[in-house]
């Protein structure tokens, strides 16, 4: 009878202290509640409901459907000069409803490909038409027959700091990865990289971000899902270094291709070269170590009638220090057809200002 009762109060004890608070109390029965106290507090089981999404889902999931696969097939000779069809993978982005696409020039073999298709994130597959291209940008503007694309937002890279989160979307390798998802941080601003000995692509975003042949073309992303520059693979450097031209760059063109459907490019009407370039083949006697040196004036262009010579040196345009050829043709996509300019120049040592008025240039420039 004892060891009964012995055995009643441990099982009574083990329901008291362990069964009842965790299964008992608060589903088929009431909570005890202390004397003197009310509304002692109840176990509260919390459900979530709904995504929860850290930034770099959250921007993939947004950005994704305006991102597009290029596919590319160039004529080429080989050794024996007979003719063979070329292949090439890239990326793009859609920057508007109607089916315009921004990507690298060099994706689209600068405008010399025979076909371009675009594969698109429902599956579908469009042939375009490359309606602008310029190689020194490494930039290129698309056009598929389309209507009420997923459009991507577009940032604001002058704005971007150092350290801040930087999302890349692209092909790697082909179509085999598409729309592969890698991320980093802005790594650095304003590069400079060398292609040659006198050519460089400057003005560039550098980002750990991979970003491998086949992610050419596709978006650089901030924590927004904005697009913040477009990726290249064009320039192929050390590990855990990727660039990114800034998306500003390529505004004042997908703006105008957006209002017109057409850009309009302005021009100046001269040849030229680097300073350092003249330097290093010539000797250093123009006033300046930086520049670009005017090789040729072409009569009846805007800086003829300006007054500018052979052999003159630019220095300045509207006040923006202009040091290499890359920076003038980056400077001049920012002005139309009609817009008036002041450019510096060295003309025997001495500084010179000329009032330039632009022109549209002609189709063979």
């Amino acid at each position: 009878m004892i060891l009964l009762a012995l055995i009643s109060a441990m099982i009574g004890s083990v329901i008291g202290a362990y069964v009842a608070p965790n299964y008992l109390y608060g589903r088929y029965i009431p909570y005890p509640q202390a004397p003197g106290i009310q509304g002692a507090p109840q176990r509260v089981e919390i459900v979530t409901r709904g995504e929860e999404l850290t930034v770099i889902p959250a921007v993939a999931k947004k950005a994704l459907p305006s991102v597009v696969g290029i596919t590319t097939v160039t004529l080429e000779r080989d050794i024996f000069s007979r003719t063979r069809r070329g292949q090439g993978v890239g990326t793009g982005v859609i920057v508007d409803s109607r089916g315009y696409i921004l990507t690298n020039s060099h994706v689209v073999n600068d405008g010399r490909s025979e076909e371009v298709m675009v594969l698109f994130y429902d599956g579908e597959n469009l042939k375009a038409d490359v309606l602008w291209n310029d190689p020194m940008l490494d930039l290129a503007v698309l056009k598929v027959a389309a209507q009420n694309l997923p459009v991507a937002d577009l940032g604001d890279s002058d704005k971007l700091t150092v350290g801040e989160i930087a999302v890349a979307i692209g092909n790697p390798l082909g179509l085999t990865f598409e729309r592969t998802v890698t991320a980093g941080i802005i790594s650095g601003l304003e590069r400079s990289i060398p292609l040659t000995q006198f050519e460089s692509i400057e003005g560039l975003i550098q980002t750990d971000a991979s970003i491998n042949p086949g992610n050419s073309g596709g978006p650089l992303l901030n924590a927004e899902g904005a697009v913040i520059g477009i990726n290249t693979a064009k320039i192929q450097t050390g590990e855990g270094l990727g660039f990114a031209i800034p998306i500003n760059t390529a505004r004042p063109i997908v703006d105008e291709f957006i209002e017109r459907g057409e850009f309009t490019k302005v021009y100046l009407g001269i040849r030229g070269i680097n300073v350092q370039q003249y330097i290093q083949s010539y000797g250093d006697q123009l006033g300046t170590k930086q520049g670009v040196y005017v090789h040729q004036v072409t009569p009846e262009t805007p800086v003829a009638r300006a007054g500018m010579q052979d052999g003159d040196v630019i220095v300045k345009i509207a006040g923006q220090k202009i040091d290499t050829m890359g920076q003038l043709v980056r400077q001049m996509y920012k002005y139309r057809p009609g817009d008036s300019v002041k450019i510096e120049i060295i003309r025997d040592g001495e500084p010179v200002t000329l009032d330039v008025l632009l022109e549209a240039a002609p189709r063979s420039e």
